[in-house]
């Protein structure tokens, strides 16, 4: 049985520090759970990732017997917004950040394996919020994103880079909400080294 790694397989989930590029993002599925407020300080941030990676990982199981189809797990993503882009942007009020956390899924993953994957997860854990998680498609598009090498506060600069300079000057304006993809695990490792892909859908 071959296992599929789809960050290797799709260009949209590459990308290169220190420089930004327009990528094509396809049509994607995605387990998503949403919430507000500080990442760090948030209760209902730490218990959003613990409903999606038993389902994203109970799901990759009964594709593998199931299906015979295997894939690694995919990493945690992020849709980030506030009502005042600066509160996100430059000012980085984490107090009023509103947010999206998903893991992509592959496409033959359907509303049925769903259903059994939550009811098994709640099964095993009744007090987890796995109920609240739905699975839903992200349409990108046409996107400017780059790779940050660095901790999650360092991003602004970045940020106010992309949004700023890069998307003006080639002729674009930003279209929907940014997105952001943790190849790095924030609860190991030195801070400094965390890698993070910045996406921001654009259009001409």
């Amino acid at each position: 049985m071959t296992k599929v790694d789809f960050k290797k397989t799709l260009d949209a989930y590459r990308a290169r520090k220190g420089r930004f590029d327009l990528v094509e993002v396809p049509a994607l599925t995605y387990l998503m759970i949403d919430g507000r407020g500080d990442p760090n300080t948030a209760p209902e941030f730490a218990t959003a990732v613990e409903a999606l990676y038993p389902l994203a990982y109970t799901l990759k199981f009964a594709s593998k017997q199931g299906l015979g189809r295997d894939y690694t797990v995919m990493p945690l993503e992020g849709l980030w917004w506030a009502d005042d882009h600066a509160a996100f942007t430059t000012v980085r009020d984490k107090s009023q950040w509103r947010w999206t956390l998903m893991i992509m899924q592959p496409e033959w993953i359907d509303e049925a394996m769903l259903t059994d994957a939550v009811a098994k997860a709640s099964a095993k854990n009744p007090a987890a919020r796995v109920t609240e998680v739905r699975l839903d498609t992200l349409d990108e598009g046409l996107c400017a994103q780059t790779l940050h090498v660095g901790t999650y506060d360092d991003e602004a600069p970045v940020l106010a880079k992309m949004h700023d300079e890069f998307i003006p000057e080639h002729g674009l304006r930003i279209t929907d909400t940014h997105h952001e993809i943790y190849f790095s695990d924030p609860r190991r490792g030195d801070p400094a080294k965390r890698r993070t892909l910045l996406r921001q859908p654009v259009s001409r």
